[in-house]
């Protein structure tokens, strides 16, 4: 065990420069929620060349694979997200706001290390599975349109984790680590409501007319004061995604769209249900029709303690990245920068313990990895390829995400994810063991019950006209790998980049 886990460390050492390509290549199609076509194109060419059978278009979703390599059990499922945030465009490397293109996607969330990081990991265990005839099926996946929480519930609506004996989802991080139990933050339900009303002159004849968009904001009024009484752990925010098409005519549709989170299923569907309630009573108000389409779902997360205690003995033995002294002085410009009140103190230098199970629920963000998480056993290996202290969906948290930062915590986290496989390869009674937590510990007194109905639809249409914008103006962006030894040459960017103080003419 000890020399192949030794084996794949190295190998994953000598194949460093693919992971930098792969981190840098994703990073450059900034590509939103749904629209993740070069994306998806790149990584299932690198699988079908290393011998992976791809399935395109799962659950519906043009951007969603399913590629597997090898036969028999464990049945290994790798995952993690891929998609980007609205407006977060950012030249890497550089300490301030600079985009790429000005109000473009861009990669704020640090999506585009996780699945290069998978695919390290699988090509250099699947090297010795074929060698040392193991048996076993590695399947790796993306989480498409994760920061829509739209995709990960239909994957496992529709049976792709049926067969499946654990799974290991990888999330950027500033730090190195894992966790069981219930997890800090919430789980969610994303709903849109439509209402429809008749459309009228709105000086001629406003008597006529009946506002779908008075409709919107009196519901919205009555969510606000229904919102003041929530319990802090939970969480509800919308927007306005359609209000009509001009003052002077009467709005005979209008759309609101909401997050209804909670740290609880149960407590996620009373809140849904309280929606419901003022939604209808908005129609009722004002003569409209409602309707209402489920957008994406969320559990809440749990991790599997087998599966995390195993994994946390392979990151003390990997350890955090050297970080140089550009590393550190890049990270401690961009606290600096968006005034960080959480950390200034540069990366991370030192492991976090292991997590252990919420004792007291923190409210906070959602994953829709929660709903695999209560299909088969689960871990998060969160690896550290960003700068601490940053507030999230935001241009700073790009910042790192192809630069040194990135490409070194990508290869830490490769090497974690590639002895943790072994790991559940070579001792099946580790496999065994989760499933007895899974069984009589997590779903001993919770069974998962998907929020989505057999005939609701993927929201494929989300972000259409964003990326239709702006996809060609970042075509010229695309990272040439041919060309440049990396995205920061390509962009001539010096590494890192500081703001000049007007007063010295030194960066700072």
């Amino acid at each position: 065990m000890q020399a192949l886990k030794t084996e794949v460390q190295q190998e994953i050492d000598k194949n460093a420069k693919m992971a930098q390509v792969m981190v840098d290549k994703v990073f450059s199609f900034a590509e939103l929620g749904f629209h993740e076509k070069e994306t998806a194109k790149y990584i299932t060419g690198i699988l079908e060349k290393n011998g992976f059978k791809i399935e395109h278009g799962i659950s519906g979703v043009p951007t969603a694979w399913w590629a597997s390599w090898g036969s028999g059990k464990p049945v290994i499922a790798i995952g993690s997200d891929v998609d980007c945030i609205p407006r977060a465009s950012q030249k890497p490397g550089v300490a301030y706001h600079d985009p790429i293109v000005e109000g473009a996607p861009g990669h704020g969330e640090g999506h585009n290390a996780g699945v290069p990081l998978n695919v390290m990991a699988a090509l250099a265990v699947k090297n010795i599975m074929k060698r040392e005839k193991l048996s076993g099926t590695l399947i790796l996946w993306p989480g498409v349109a994760e920061e829509l929480v739209a995709t990960k519930a239909y994957y496992t609506r529709d049976g792709y984790f049926n067969e499946v004996d654990m799974c290991i989802f990888t999330h950027v991080s500033s730090n190195m680590n894992v966790s069981y139990g219930q997890a800090s933050g919430t789980g969610l339900i994303s709903v849109e409501y439509t209402f429809e009303g008749e459309s009228a002159h709105s000086a001629g004849s406003p008597w006529r007319g009946r506002s779908a968009a008075d409709a919107v904001e009196l519901m919205n009024i009555g969510w606000n004061y229904a919102r003041e009484h929530m319990h802090p752990l939970g969480r509800s925010h919308s927007i306005i995604n359609y209000g009509g098409d001009q003052p002077n005519v009467v709005p005979s549709k209008a759309s609101i769209w909401y997050y209804f989170r909670e740290i609880t299923y149960p407590k996620i569907m009373a809140t849904y249900e309280r929606g419901n309630e003022i939604a209808e009573a908005a129609a009722m108000m004002t003569r409209t029709k409602m309707s209402k389409r489920i957008l994406g779902t969320a559990w809440p997360r749990h991790f599997n303690k087998v599966m995390a205690e195993t994994m946390y003995e392979n990151i003390k033995t990997v350890g955090l990245p050297q970080w140089s002294e550009a590393d550190q002085t890049l990270a401690k410009a961009v606290q600096r920068e968006v005034n960080s009140q959480r950390d200034t103190s540069g990366l991370k230098v030192k492991l976090d313990t292991i997590g252990l199970p919420v004792k007291n629920p923190v409210s906070g963000g959602s994953d829709d990895i929660g709903d695999i998480s209560w299909k088969v056993p689960t871990i998060t290996l969160r690896f550290p390829s960003n700068i601490p202290g940053l507030q999230g969906h935001h241009w700073s948290n790009a910042i790192a995400m192809a630069t040194p930062i990135a490409h070194k915590g990508v290869v830490a986290g490769a090497k974690v994810e590639a002895m943790t496989i072994l790991d559940f390869l070579l001792k099946p009674e580790l496999v065994n063991q989760s499933w007895d937590y899974y069984k009589n510990v997590q779903t001993a007194n919770q069974t998962y019950e998907p929020m989505i109905s057999e005939s609701d639809k993927p929201a494929t249409y989300l972000n259409a006209d964003i990326m239709e914008e702006y996809a060609p103006k970042l075509k010229p962006f695309y990272y040439n790998e041919k060309k440049y030894d990396s995205y920061l040459e390509q962009l001539g960017i010096e590494y890192p980049t500081l703001r000049v103080d007007k007063n010295t003419s030194e960066g700072m």
